[in-house]
């Protein structure tokens, strides 16, 4: 078993104890799939920013519903073995809800940070983070790097 994939309500009945040790809280969410440099980029800015990183991957159900019927290219549980692979992520909570709202209102993570593709007013999100008194980070992305670009190229081949 996955030692950072961990249920919702594991999760949530054991916050106390991990703000304790870990009393920065950041959280991200996406599909991950076809991990790439942007990827790790961009958990590792995320993970800077505070003492614990808590990604909610999207369910394979919740990919299609935003991907397309193609997608995901690698399951659930593949992605999160992936994912868990990296220094930068402690945690991994699966997320089947089409925005991470709901999640975000229940562990209320100090900085919500999301890609430079989107304006953070603009995230359903947004004021929901505001109004406990989180806050949202943008980071960039690093140019050239999607899965998107990798599945086109890989058409190519």
């Amino acid at each position: 078993m996955n030692h950072k994939v961990i249920s919702e309500s594991d999760f949530l009945r054991q916050l106390a104890d991990i703000r304790k040790t870990h009393p920065s809280l950041v959280f991200t969410n996406g599909c991950f799939d076809i991990l790439h440099a942007g990827h790790v980029t961009y958990l590792d800015g995320a993970r800077a920013l505070g003492d614990c990183l808590v990604v909610g991957l999207n369910s394979d159900r919740s990919v299609r519903g935003y991907k397309g019927p193609s997608r995901p290219i690698n399951c659930f549980e593949d992605r999160a073995t992936v994912l868990s692979g990296l220094s930068a992520v402690d945690y991994i909570l699966e997320m089947d809800d089409a925005t991470p709202v709901r999640l975000i209102q229940a562990i209320q993570p100090d900085i919500h940070v999301k890609g430079g593709d989107y304006e953070k007013t603009a995230l359903p999100e947004y004021k929901t983070v505001e109004s406990y008194g989180g806050r949202v980070e943008i980071l960039p992305f690093l140019p050239g790097r999607s899965t998107t670009e990798i599945l086109k190229k890989a058409e190519t081949l």
